[in-house]
């Protein structure tokens, strides 16, 4: 398996694509460019087109938020007793 990005590496990979292409590359020169395949760099480009790498960084903080929180929901759900009515 190959190497995991950070979404500001990405973002970055996906800067440099960018310039590749204005200067009249392909899309394989870009993903060549930057050690990836082109299924990466198109999934890539509809996660991360667009964004800026402070926006990426909040994207993170979020996710990680989000994961916390459903945890703590699950272990309260675990916690709760089950009351079963048996009359």
């Amino acid at each position: 398996m190959g190497k995991k990005h950070g979404p500001e590496e990405i973002i970055g990979k996906l800067c440099e694509a960018e310039i590749v292409l204005a200067q009249g590359g392909t899309t394989g020169d870009a993903c060549r460019r930057n050690a990836v395949s082109e299924q990466t760099y198109y999934r890539w480009r509809k996660v991360y087109g667009g964004l800026k790498t402070d926006k990426a960084r909040w994207m993170k903080g979020l996710e990680k938020e989000n994961l916390r929180l459903r945890r703590v929901i699950s272990d309260l759900t675990l916690e709760k007793p089950s009351i079963i009515n048996l009359g």
